[in-house]
């Protein structure tokens, strides 16, 4: 059976002592709420709920899936129950304002809440997940009237929320969703067309749930120019703002998936359902973004979760079970055989993991104070500081949701290894781990469409490479303050030689990008693991650098909180880091042996 510790002295650690969050909060409009023992109290709340409630029905859910019957979904056992009680702590509103209902928090504490949550029991996260996308769509672009009707239950959690975009011919080629809009007197429009891959678009959680939906207008230009956003309800608002009359939208039917098979994911019929316009017509693409960027940032937080659930699982067990002796001699005498934590290629994999969910925490907390910000600007009607704001968090969320859905990935598979014939055995739970965690690098932009966003879109088209030479910068400026610490040399010497490096290969693929067009699509999976790896490492020398302090000038852990800091860090950098250099020579190569073959070469089967 999998178990499940909210990591809260780890987060404690960030939000403290990295990232100081409270001088942080002092600057946000919301964050005089945010004190540090209100902080403490809702982390130990969530992490209470998280440990006793969630994580008991995370295996249970998995084995009894969804049940579909005509159109109706039914959740696994203890899952209503569960909602009710996530509803009953006011948990969906922690970074909503007041007058809807929520405690008006920053949005970062919002998502250490979807950690927490989403590593003891993903599958179930994603019901409340995707309300959040819906709030923060309808609060940035939503009229005054569509607000007042939605964001009250949607806020306090009896409502809940979908992103519909995925038809049958498209998945992220939105442009050619065919989805039509038929605009009626009254302002309403009827839709019409068919969604699939629809995460949590019908289940038996909520009274009622509001669909976010992309489709045409009758006269919409050709492409994503001509895309429209719409909100249908399932059931119709009445006059007191309660549900009313079922509208027409229906579930077809729920995916059987490789994993996360209690979290329902359907097939929705649209048949002259009633919507309504969000925001500007032919403009739904940029405000669907809002709801994109959102998840995006929730999906690298999956990969964080998985990784996490992964290490805290494996380690226990590669203290427990017992198999010959280590090649440097007996390390437990009075047992038969050593403990596998003692072989070195089993820390290895223990290690790889704890330095993937501690450093992939510290990189989604980072880019959670620019969510601060941006969402500071949706709330005061500030276009300016939310653009600002959502272009620094642009660069965060392609390698946050690809790079780190991909060490998710590879966590999971660590942790099956660790237990060995037991990792392939359902009672354990590693298994589970490792199906749940595989839908990560897919939905929301599959690796590859989040490493063209990075590279081809934010990189290069959009900034010819400032964005990285800015970014690259402020490491450089952060090395500079440690460039005489000894005990820092070793950080700050790698990751400014990579930071040289990183310049270098933008302006490469630049150059080499005006002879051979190829170059961008075949290069941009090392750019965006090779950007990781680097980005990653930068944190860790960070959390190593808080470490050494504290050790010398006390802190609130003991010191062997921090000298595991340390080494955690020196293992990224000896071990994990050196990735990167097949990473470079791999961008840089030219295209053509990936696209010399003929199609009808790559296989002779006849």
């Amino acid at each position: 059976m999998l178990t499940y510790k909210a990591p809260l002295r780890d987060i404690k650690f960030l939000m403290n002592d990295v990232f100081d969050f409270q001088k942080h909060y002092k600057d946000l409009d919301n964050g005089e709420n945010a004190d540090a023992e209100t902080v403490d109290m809702i982390l130990q709340g969530i992490a209470d709920f998280a440990e006793n409630v969630l994580m008991p029905i995370y295996q249970s859910g998995d084995e009894e899936g969804c049940h579909f019957d005509n159109g109706v979904v039914t959740t696994p056992k203890g899952f209503k129950e569960a909602y009710n009680q996530f509803v009953e702590g006011g948990w969906q509103g922690i970074s909503y304002p007041e007058e809807y209902g929520g405690m008006n928090l920053p949005m970062s504490l919002n998502l250490i809440k979807s950690e927490i949550i989403g590593t003891a029991n993903w599958p179930w996260s994603m019901y409340p997940g995707l309300s959040t996308g819906c709030i923060n769509t309808l609060m940035q672009y939503g009229t005054a009237e569509q607000k007042e009707t939605y964001l009250h239950k949607l806020v306090e959690g009896s409502w809940a929320g979908t992103m519909c975009l995925t038809e049958p011919q498209c998945g992220t080629d939105l442009g050619q969703v065919k989805s039509k809009a038929i605009p009626q007197e009254d302002d309403s429009y009827k839709l019409s067309g068919t969604k699939i891959f629809i995460s949590s678009g019908e289940h038996d959680l909520t009274e009622n749930i509001i669909h976010i939906v992309l489709a045409r207008l009758p006269d919409a230009p050709e492409g994503t120019r001509g895309i429209s956003l719409f909100i249908v309800p399932k059931f119709l608002p009445n006059a007191e703002g309660e549900v009313g009359e079922r509208n027409g939208v229906s579930c077809g039917s729920i995916e059987h998936k490789m994993g996360i098979s209690s979290s329902a994911t359907c097939v929705l019929n649209f048949d002259e359902a009633v919507g309504y316009l969000i925001g500007e017509p032919n403009k739904g693409l940029k405000a669907m973004f809002t709801f994109m960027n959102t998840a995006r940032i929730g999906t690298g937080i999956e990969g964080l979760a998985h990784t996490e659930l992964a290490f805290q699982n494996a380690l226990p067990y590669a203290k427990d079970r017992r198999s010959m002796r280590t090649l440097s001699g007996v390390k437990d005498p009075e047992k038969v055989a050593d403990a596998i934590i003692h072989h070195a290629d089993v820390r290895r994999m223990l290690l790889i993991q704890k330095a993937f969910a501690e450093g992939g925490r510290s990189m989604i907390y980072h880019a959670a104070r620019y969510a601060d910000k941006m969402s500071q600007g949706v709330a005061n009607g500030d276009d300016a500081e939310f653009e600002k704001w959502d272009d620094k968090l642009g660069f965060y969320t392609p390698i946050l949701k690809g790079f780190l859905t991909e060490l998710g990935i590879e966590s999971a598979k660590h942790g099956q290894q660790i237990y060995g014939g037991h990792g392939y055995i359902k009672e354990w739970g590693m298994e589970l781990i490792a199906r749940d965690a595989r839908i990560a690098t897919m939905y929301e932009g599959t690796t590859g469409i989040q490493a063209l966003d990075l590279l081809g879109r934010k990189v290069l088209l959009q900034s010819k490479g400032k964005i990285i030479r800015d970014y690259t910068s402020s490491i450089m400026r952060w090395c500079g303050e440690y460039a005489l610490d000894k005990d820092m040399r070793k950080f700050v010497w790698a990751l400014t030689k990579l930071c040289a490096e990183w310049n270098t290969l933008t302006v490469r693929l630049m150059l080499m990008a005006r002879k051979d067009r190829e170059i961008i699509s075949a290069a941009s999976d090392d750019f965006l693991m090779y950007s990781g790896y680097v980005m990653m490492g930068y944190h860790w020398a960070r959390m190593a650098a808080v470490a050494y302090d504290k050790l010398e000038n006390g802190g609130t852990e003991a010191p062997e909180f921090y000298t595991a800091k340390i080494q955690t860090a020196e293992f990224y950098f000896d071990k994990i880091l050196p990735r990167t250099s097949g990473h470079a020579e791999g961008m840089v190569a030219p295209s053509e042996s990936m696209t010399a073959m003929a199609i009808e070469n790559f296989a002779f089967l006849d």
